[in-house]
């Protein structure tokens, strides 16, 4: 068994985290040791009543953990273990953040300051308006700050998104292995996330199928990771709220976005701030101001840059603006264009911060 089969093998263990990990192996003597004691030394050291111990178990984890090493050595996954110089040390401080992360990309997390920004799935036009300037603040009075988020609908991929455009690393925390993109359609931004210095992190094997229960247990990754974590829009629950809670929990600063009390979008942020469990944004001045960053000099002031757009791509936008229930299949049939020539319209505009994507496959147009 390799070091890194024997690392993999300790990472898929039933219910090891980084505080288990690190007994484990300490009792153990190695992460090899683990899986090359017998069942009556494990039980010795680990307790009788311990079921990890069991030699079945033990030997059906280090097949599973073969067939994931060669997955990994075959497609440049990296491993992030515990014990490691690479594994992102904000987390080594979380006792129930993983024993080991799977990685495409290499984003410095440990040189570079970190915000998270989360949100509801269902976004509006404000909580994405909001997210752009958020970002595009940060780029703009601390240089180099590496946004974190779930790449999910909504807050999440326009996070990511923002990112991109003002030339940032973004990492997204992924519930699911990183054999697969979900949801797919956010494919392109992933792999252009990677291609410009960003990173798609997970703690599941390729061999995990997706299950709901990983959504929630992702949002301590993303908490963790981050110095300081924003909420945009949410409502009284979900990932968005959970993973505020998590971060007040491991004591980052944590901040809420204020919107309209009449929105369902804005109840759970107003809730926070008025439980004052997060401090009210309003601008990256505010993180800021709270973490003690000191703002770059300023290098004058900049044009604002115009997107022009193209024929092909107006079309698209004013039929997304009179049909905003159209679905991508429902534009190629009445724009009578190819999917893959739409898809690659619609992914320009979206970088553009011209449209958004909704859920069920729709867009809206953003107007500013």
């Amino acid at each position: 068994m390799t070091p890194l089969c024997s690392k993999i093998a300790l990472g898929m263990l039933g219910g090891i985290n980084l505080s288990t990990a690190r007994e484990l192996v300490r009792r153990a003597g190695s992460p090899e040791a683990v899986f090359e004691r017998s069942e009556a030394e494990l039980k010795a050291l680990l307790g009788r009543g311990a079921s990890l111990a069991g030699a079945e178990y033990r030997l059906e984890v280090c097949e599973r953990a073969r067939r994931e090493e060669v997955f990994v050595r075959e497609n440049r996954i990296r491993t992030l273990y515990f014990a490691d110089e690479d594994y992102p040390r904000r987390l080594l401080d979380c006792d129930d953040a993983p024993a080991l992360l799977y990685a495409v990309g290499d984003t410095p997390l440990d040189e570079l300051r970190t915000v998270a920004i989360v949100g509801t799935r269902r976004c509006s036009a404000y909580g994405q308006d909001f997210t752009s300037r958020l970002v595009a603040d940060l780029a703009g009075l601390y240089g180099r700050v590496a946004i974190i988020s779930g790449l999910a609908y909504g807050i999440d991929v326009a996070a990511h998104r923002a990112a991109l455009r003002e030339g940032l690393p973004t990492v997204a925390v992924m519930a699911n292995g990183l054999n697969t993109v979900y949801p797919a359609e956010h494919r392109d931004t992933a792999s252009r996330m990677v291609r410009e210095g960003g990173m798609l992190l997970s703690e599941y094997p390729s061999s995990a199928k997706i299950h709901r229960g990983f959504f929630l247990a992702r949002n301590r990754i993303v908490a963790g990771l981050a110095d300081a974590v924003v909420v945009v829009e949410s409502d009284m629950r979900g990932g968005a709220m959970a993973t505020a809670r998590i971060a007040a929990a491991y004591g980052r600063e944590l901040f809420a976005a204020p919107g309209r009390v009449t929105d369902a979008g804005s109840r759970g942020c107003l809730d926070l701030i008025v439980r004052r469990e997060a401090s009210l944004i309003r601008s990256a001045e505010d993180i800021g101001d709270a973490l003690g960053w000191t703002p770059r000099p300023s290098e004058g002031s900049q044009k604002e840059m115009v997107f022009e757009l193209t024929p092909e791509q107006q079309a698209v936008v004013d039929h997304i603006r009179l049909n905003p229930q159209h679905s991508v299949n429902d534009m190629c049939v009445a724009l009578a264009r190819p999917f893959a020539s739409l898809s690659s319209i619609l992914f320009e505009l979206e970088m553009a911060d011209v449209v958004m994507t909704l859920p069920g496959g729709r867009y809206a147009v953003l107007e500013h």
